[in-house]
């Protein structure tokens, strides 16, 4: 059994934000922090004081941490970037939100002297004496302090406040995980309610000291434990006046928090087997619990819960069985062809987290080019008479103004070059498509054909095909490319008029050329011909596409299965250290590096002999102190070598993002590692210690917590069996009133629990059965150990190491 919590965050939108820069507009963009640790970078929306991002992510996180704050900064080119203001959720708040936190914040002001972060490690007793006791406080270490000098450290020292006295540890210089070691001793007077109060500072030589935080222990409690030791948390100075407001502006955010307790494989195992067995049998079953799931499926949670089954049969190899069963249920219920496919039903949101989670990297094979394409070039692109906007043209200082017609029918060449290279690629990529994809096309193009037999349908199997491949996949990458990974930034306001029209040509292809879809925008007629053509090439495209035979499809899977893909390849730059001693200067090699579910390896080119650290002899995935190579974005690979020595691989990335991927992704592959380490060196050890803490053991016990279980959701995460069992599980109970409801009515039972607990009886017709297993697993719940109490506000559990 374990417990797990993960957000989900969406940043919609900011407004009213205040300008910083001297045209009068901001050039805004989020960072999103929890626990004071960035680990998501939204695009920078360019002159605009109301950003829309409508950015989407899902964070895994342990579940002992402490609030999730959203930082709206400003970027400059020539100097550092202006912080707007901040919005900050605690846990606290999002677990009393059961459907989240949605709506619009204020942002609030962001005083660096507040924003404090890290731990410190405190040992409390009291101590008998004569004539009174004695309070002993112990000051032992800290880390992660916020690093507050210009080096990217601070030189930490420690004030304890107890009855009126005040003492001081030494002080640590340039460190941000300071060791003390130190003790003070204070008389306790009996009845005396004062707080120990213990202030965390960097000092300064010439400008007044920064706050680093605060610990404040509560001496009722300490009398009557006597003795308490562990980590406490660094708290703000909650004295100081908070200001800011409404005149920051304001943050549209969608954030909820879900806390799973996963209990052993085997609890869910009657679960899946029945949900397997209705799709196994299909329509000759009885076909009851697929159905009900979707008729007690609110709008709102279709996608989610769509999402979930779907991963759910993919990893019982079922996903294929699962779609083409929901593909049957619709065309049942469907009586005109031109509506088919068209609702947010269970089978088209099911199918769009089938294509996003099966077919993302052959998305970024077909499109990748075409959309860096439209990127580079940046033209001017218009076909709306009603929009173009005449330019100067001409060269040698020889200028005229750009006729309306000259502006459209360039855009217009623009616009058929780039549909013509995109159809003409899509259509080479047949064996490049996945074949489970192929083969759910395939069965999808039979059961319309089936459905609509008639020549007046002939087209109808194809846009069946294209209303999913087309209209809801490769439409949707091509007008947000930024969310579909497909590039680091949102489009200008040029490159996204250009992605739309290429979108809107593209669904115009995808509807085979209707006159409906024609008639909607006449000013689209300039590229008809190029349409024309498009809709011949994707016919034949897809009469290729679900030209697949069961052997074929078992082939290429089993050819696939024993390949290792990449999870995540890209080019990183990793440290070299020059001369025979430690790191006394330093530089980084850019190489290519891929990530599989075996090693990672690097080389010059994708092509060139490799270097590989195997998989399993990773321990760690952290990141570096800035301060360390006086760069930012750089992890650590912390593995052993074939002889079983440690090895540190330093690796630079260019954004927070690609950090926290790259991270996200070694920490997933190697969860189930032997010997992962509970503590890192966040720094490097030069000379003769280590940079972060001054430690002068080299393989002695780490400083800082690693963070193993800190990781970004992405589309092609490996599948968690256990965990989607159980959000379906938590779905199906949310819904149990209504199921047990729909039971009595289908058995014509009139009594109030049409699955009497105890009577021994087992159900025998599937809704019945599940009602039973949800009945069973509330039960495994109930009896499951409970996890360790949630943490106070300030303290920290110890570490396990």
């Amino acid at each position: 059994m374990a417990k797990r919590s993960s957000l989900s965050i969406r940043i919609v939108e900011g407004k009213n934000l205040p300008a910083k820069d001297i045209n009068g507009s901001s050039d805004p963009y989020c960072i999103v922090k929890v626990d004071n640790e960035p680990i998501i970078r939204t695009a920078t929306v360019w002159k605009t004081l109301c950003p829309f991002w409508g950015e989407e992510y899902q964070v895994h996180l342990p579940p002992t941490f402490h609030a999730v704050a959203f930082y709206v900064l400003d970027e400059d080119a020539l100097s550092r970037d202006d912080v707007i203001g901040k919005v900050c959720l605690t846990r606290d708040t999002l677990a009393s939100l059961p459907k989240g936190f949605t709506g619009w914040a204020h942002l609030t002001e962001v005083d660096p002297d507040e924003e404090v972060q890290g731990e410190i490690h405190l040992r409390l007793e009291v101590v008998p004496g004569t004539p009174a006791r004695r309070l002993r406080c112990s000051v032992l270490e800290a880390r992660d302090l916020a690093p507050k000098d210009r080096n990217g450290a601070s030189d930490p020292f420690v004030r304890v406040h107890y009855n009126g006295r005040t003492q001081e540890t030494s002080v640590v210089k340039k460190s941000c995980y300071p060791r003390w070691n130190e003790t003070f001793e204070f008389e306790l007077e009996e009845g005396a309610a004062e707080a120990l109060c213990i202030e965390a500072w960097d000092w300064d030589l010439v400008s007044r000291n920064d706050f680093l935080g605060k610990v404040v222990v509560n001496m009722q409690r300490l009398y009557a434990a006597q003795q308490e030791e562990g980590w406490f948390r660094l708290q703000p100075d909650q004295s100081k006046s908070q200001r800011g407001g409404g005149s920051l502006g304001s943050l549209q955010l969608e954030v909820r928090l879900r806390d799973e307790v996963v209990l052993p494989s085997s609890c869910y195992q009657p679960l899946v087997q029945l949900l397997c067995q209705e799709v196994k049998l299909g329509t000759q079953g009885p076909g009851q619990l697929i159905p009900i799931i979707e008729e007690t499926t609110s709008t709102d949670r279709r996608q989610e819960v769509a999402t979930n089954l779907l991963k759910l049969f993919l990893g019982q190899g079922l996903a294929k069985d699962f779609l083409d069963l929901l593909f049957q249920l619709e065309l049942g219920r469907t009586s005109e062809a031109n509506t088919l496919f068209r609702s947010n039903s269970l089978a088209s949101k099911s199918m769009e987290s089938f294509l996003k989670v099966a077919g993302m990297r052959y998305l970024h094979g077909v499109l990748g080019p075409i959309i860096d394409r439209v990127f580079e070039e940046k033209k001017y692109v218009e076909l709306d008479p009603s929009k173009v906007e005449v330019k100067d043209v001409g060269c040698s200082g020889l200028h005229r103004p750009q006729t309306e017609a000259e502006v459209l029918e360039q855009s217009a060449q623009t616009l058929r070059a780039h549909l013509g290279a995109l159809l003409s690629a899509l259509c080479r990529s047949v064996r490049a498509c996945p074949a489970v994809i192929r083969a759910t096309f395939r069965q999808l193009f039979r059961r319309v054909r089936e459905r609509f037999p008639s020549a007046q349908y002939e087209n109808v199997p194809f846009i069946a095909v294209t209303s999913f491949l087309c209209l809801r996949f490769f439409s949707p990458a091509i007008m947000s490319p930024k969310l579909f990974h497909l590039r680091e930034r949102h489009a200008d306001a040029r490159t996204s008029r250009t992605l739309l029209l290429l979108a809107k040509a593209v669904q115009n292809v995808g509807n085979m050329d209707t006159p409906v879809s024609r008639a909607k925008e006449a000013w689209m007629e300039p590229l008809q011909p190029t349409v024309r053509q498009g809709v011949a090439q994707l016919k034949d495209f897809i009469t290729k596409l679900v030209d697949i035979e069961e052997k074929e499809e078992l082939d290429l899977q089993r050819t696939l299965s024993l390949q290792a893909p990449p999870v995540k390849e890209g080019t990183l730059f990793i440290h070299r250290t020059k001369g025979k001693g430690p790191l006394t200067s330093s530089s980084f090699k850019k190489l290519h590096f891929s990530l599989t579910t075996e090693a990672l390896s690097f080389a010059k080119t994708p092509s060139s002999k490799s270097t590989l650290i195997k998989l399993a002899n990773i321990r760690a995935a952290e990141k570096v102190e800035e301060k360390s190579f006086s760069s930012s974005h750089v992890m650590q690979v912390i593995y052993t070598d074939e002889a079983g020595r440690p090895q540190t691989a330093y690796l630079q990335c260019k954004c927070v993002n690609e950090l926290n991927q790259w991270l996200s992704a070694l920490r997933k592959v190697s969860v189930n590692n032997s010997g992962l380490l509970g503590t890192y060196h966040p720094g490097v050890f030069r000379g003769d210690k280590w940079s972060c803490c001054h430690q002068k053991d080299k393989t002695g016990r780490g400083c800082d917590k690693t963070r193993s279980r800190v990781t970004l959701q992405e589309w092609n995460d490996p599948l968690d069996h256990d965990l989607e069992a159980q959000l379906v599980y938590r779905h199906l109970l949310g819904v149990e009133a209504v199921l047990r409801e729909k039971h009595r009515e289908l058995s014509g039972d009139t009594e109030a629990d049409a699955v009497p607990a105890g009577s021994g009886e087992a159900p025998t017709d599937p809704l019945g059965q599940l009602l039973q297993v949800l009945q069973d697993l509330r039960e495994a719940h109930s009896a499951s150990p409970p996890g360790p109490p949630p943490s106070e506000p300030s303290r920290l559990l110890e570490l396990q190491t």
